[in-house]
């Protein structure tokens, strides 16, 4: 069974729901992305989703495995989209997502995939 604030960030990637992802995320929670400098707190992870996904106005994140052990949640992955000129984007990749003490929101996430693969099918 998949937690609630997973399932939740899920759905607001997806819909592109970036007030939702607000209320998934603990006021000091920490984003790590392959690549990127680490995100802190709200304002900074809510601002990162949009201007990342700009590229890629068709998106979607469809979680295929999920394991859970006490308050760390792994995910597999498989993203599939198209960029601005239609060209079609397909990766895999893993989220590890430590919830808060209490499982009702998350105070991080790191996410893992293959950064150059994937900016050569965004270019």
């Amino acid at each position: 069974m998949t937690p609630d604030p997973v399932e939740r960030y899920f759905a607001a990637v997806n819909a592109e729901d970036w007030a939702a992802i607000r209320d998934v995320f603990a006021p000091d929670a920490e984003l790590r992305t392959v690549g990127a400098p680490t995100r802190r707190g709200v304002d900074e992870i809510a601002a990162h989703f949009p201007a990342v996904l700009a590229a890629l106005p068709v998106h979607h994140d469809e979680p295929t495995r999920v394991v859970a052990a006490g308050t760390v949640v792994t995910v597999e992955i498989r993203f599939e989209g198209r960029t601005a000129a239609g060209a079609p984007v397909a990766f895999d990749a893993v989220d590890v997502f430590d919830l808060t003490p209490d499982g009702t929101a998350i105070a991080k996430l790191s996410t893992w995939y293959d950064t150059a693969a994937v900016a050569r099918m965004v270019r």
